[in-house]
């Protein structure tokens, strides 16, 4: 006994000695600040310039001689990107970096359901974790100013309240695995055509009530690790060194700790990313900018130069010790983080998640004569047109292209639907499009090179459609130059290949017509009086085709709502209408000024504003039931700065069929000091109803929601008075309306 007690006390003794030599740096028992301030302490120079700017194309140093590891990170806003080469964006030709694609933003947006933005995120993070990589290049929160913008698809829609709602939940599901989220594109990243040479110019108001909020929520309500700053101007100073956005805003004002990353290839210089807040410097070229010189990130503003002014004293060390210290925390959060789990790839869970988005996602816009879903029973043949019902989407449209395990199309899903059932699908390609198939040398294997001639192709699809039971055209955008696509805004709101004059036509030859547009964008609709149903479809992903046929059949009732408004004719909309798209060039001609006269009013706002009629408004769905709305309450008819009032509406479903519906609360102020947009979302739930069954959807709203910003005071402010609320499903359509106060 004597010997085991003095052996018991030798291993405490030992276990103790161990502890104590441990570094502080090392010590998991410290706080990140201490570990953070232990390891700044042991580090030169040379190590801590390292930690500040790339050394491969996604890669930054860590600190080999602490036993801190590289920091990794990869496009993903919806799938974490193919591995590419270490000095080049040709595709590394690896074997196991195939991963699920999960639909689009936009999809995610439509589906106004803040629980399944975490389950995206997290899944997202598990495929994240598994491929090895400490950091999410996303989500997107910029607005949907424009319907020709590039890149709207790999955003959340037109309305801060919306946006900021669903990527705080994004974001911590992505981070709830050990992987920082990257919020992007600060700020101002509206359109995509010359975002290098872009300079905005924008008010205070709008900057703050539109263009902002996403940001401060995902900052301070979800705590984003990582914010990648934009490539366009703001004040005539770059983004990514912004003295009013990245210092005083986002990292004064809003007490952001993480770290303020580059775009790939932004601007800026050593002098302006030492003084204005800038963290971590990636880029595609020695000085983010011009040729491509292998092995040349030692000479990247934050590398070389930085560490040469620091040596002549043209530099302190105060602005590089407080750079380090963010990173150090992204460090400690990330590939330093012991609890982390490994994470998975490819699962049924994330299957099942990419799926679950496309179908709640998934809005139906247009249903006359209920021509959705489709009658299997009385249904022999069903004619399926367009390129995209066979065109795999998730190769292209610049950095969210992915290499997945797999994808099935939308005439695949359909067919597997089908299979077992007497119901002939055919099939007429009706036009051709874009039949490469292939980004930075990820290739989808499909062959979709097409001999005949247009007028061929729009004669075989009229031919077949005359004795279909339903036509089900599949068509829109795809992500080719100047459509869906990173780095170009679309030329025109038309569809892209001819492609009305093919609607058109089938819709004389057969009545029974379905419209499902692939895209991220809103486009015209001439002919929308003669197709009866319409359905938005977005990017869906790998699942894309059961997701689709779910809808279609009936399988799943459609409850997704647009994130956006859907304008009948580009003149409708407020950038294009005041003439400020897509602005005009210096005499220098090297900035161009876009100057956002539409101010406040964007998307539905504009609506408002302006009076005009959309094709579909924001907030739109329809569904294959039916539901009512009556007896909209609230706990108090006044309330003050520091209240809070509770809005309740009965919902009820008087169809045949389960479905989900989104039950929408707008604020609309009696009378302000400033001009204000008529309504403002500032609220919303999802619920979801059996046949017959009722339930209660309550909301509450605060000071905030009455709020608006003051340029002239530089403040937020409420104003007391008589305020209403709007509560309906769709923007315009609110039919309950409830007054209260503010005092």
């Amino acid at each position: 006994m004597k010997n085991l007690l003095i052996s018991c006390l030798l291993l405490v003794a030992a276990t103790t000695t161990r502890a104590q030599l441990l570094p502080v740096y090392l010590d998991n028992s410290k706080s990140i600040d201490e570990r953070i301030e232990d390891a700044l302490s042991r580090m030169t120079l040379d190590e801590k310039i390292r930690v500040l700017h790339a050394q491969s194309k996604f890669s930054s140093r860590g600190v080999p001689r602490l036993g801190i590891p590289d920091l990794w990170t990869d496009d993903g806003p919806h799938g974490i990107r193919p591995d590419v080469l270490w000095d080049s964006w040709r595709d590394a030709g690896k074997t196991n970096d195939s991963v699920v694609a999960f639909p689009a933003l936009t999809c995610l947006a439509a589906s106004w359901n803040p629980a399944l933005a975490r389950i995206y995120g997290k899944s997202l993070g598990e495929e994240a974790r598994y491929r090895g990589k400490d950091m999410v290049l996303g989500p997107g929160v910029n607005i949907y100013r424009t319907p020709l913008g590039g890149r709207n698809f790999e955003y959340l829609g037109e309305d801060p309240f919306l946006i900021s709602t669903m990527v705080v939940p994004y974001i911590q599901g992505v981070q709830s695995n050990g992987v920082s989220a990257c919020v992007k594109h600060f700020a101002l990243n509206n359109d995509e055509a010359n975002r290098h040479n872009l300079n905005v110019i924008v008010d205070d108001r709008a900057l703050n009530e539109i263009y902002l909020p996403a940001y401060k929520a995902a900052v301070q309500k979800g705590k984003v690790w990582a914010v990648m700053c934009a490539y366009n101007y703001y004040n005539n100073q770059p983004m990514c060194t912004n003295g009013k956005l990245v210092v005083k805003k986002l990292k004064g004002e809003w007490g952001f700790d993480g770290v303020a990353i580059t775009d790939w290839g932004a601007r800026t210089t050593t002098d302006d990313a030492v003084k204005y807040g800038l963290d971590m410097e990636f880029g595609t070229h020695t000085d983010g900018l011009h040729k491509e010189s292998k092995n040349a990130y030692n000479n990247y503003y934050l590398a070389f130069p930085y560490m040469k002014g620091i040596i002549n004293g043209r530099y302190g060390t105060k602005e590089l010790d407080e750079k380090v210290r963010r990173i150090l925390r992204l460090f400690y959060r990330t590939n330093m983080n012991p609890d982390r789990k490994t994470g998975f790839l490819c699962s049924e869970e994330h299957y099942a998640t990419a799926r679950k988005v496309g179908e709640e996602g998934i809005v139906l816009l247009q249903n006359q004569r209920n021509v959705l879903p489709l009658n299997l029973q009385k249904t022999r043949r069903i004619l399926v047109v367009g390129e995209n019902a066979i065109k795999m989407m998730t190769v292209g449209g610049g950095s969210s292209s992915l290499k997945v395990q797999h994808e099935i199309t939308p005439i695949e899903g359909l067919k597997a639907r089908l299979k077992g059932m007497k119901i002939e699908v055919d099939y007429a390609r009706g036009y051709v499009g874009d039949t490469t198939g292939a980004y930075n040398g990820v290739r989808t294997g499909q062959d979709l090179r097409e001999y005949r001639s247009e007028e061929e192709l729009l004669r075989e699809a009229v031919d077949k459609a005359k004795g279909a039971d339903y036509i089900i055209y599949i068509g829109g955008l795809n992500k080719s130059e100047h459509q869906d696509d990173e780095g170009y805004d679309r030329l025109t709101y038309d569809l892209p290949y001819n492609q009305d004059r093919l609607i058109e036509a089938l819709a004389r030859a057969n009545k029974n017509m379905v419209y499902v547009n692939i895209s991220g964008n809103a486009v015209a609709m001439p002919w929308k009086s003669r197709v009866p149903a319409i359905v938005q479809g977005w990017f869906l992903g790998s699942e894309s085709g059961k997701a689709l046929a779910a809808v279609l059949t009936g399988d799943t009732n459609p409850s997704g709502k647009l994130p956006f408004t859907w304008p009948a004719r580009l003149e409708d909309v407020g950038a294009h209408v005041l003439n400020t798209y897509p602005g005009t060039w210096r005499p220098d001609h090297k900035l161009i000024d876009e100057e956002y006269k539409e101010s406040i009013y964007v998307g539905y706002r504009w609506v408002d504003h302006a009076k005009t009629t959309p094709l579909f408004a924001f907030g739109h769905g329809l569904s294959y039931t039916s539901f009512k709305l009556f007896d909209l309450r609230a706990d108090k008819t006044a309330m003050t700065r520091e209240d809070r009032i509770t809005f309740t509406v009965k919902v009820k479903n008087t169809g045949k069929v389960a479905g989900a519906e989104v039950i929408q609360l707008y604020i609309h102020d009696d009378e302000s000091s400033l001009e204000r947009p008529y309504k403002e979302l500032k609220g919303f739930q999802k619920v979801y109803l059996e046949p017959g069954e009722s339930k209660e959807v309550s909301i509450t709203v605060d000071n905030d929601a009455l709020s608006f910003y003051d340029d002239k005071a530089g403040a937020w402010k409420s104003e007391n008075g008589n305020f209403e609320a709007l509560v309906g499903n769709a923007s315009d359509n609110l039919p309950l309306k409830l007054k209260f106060q503010l005092k």
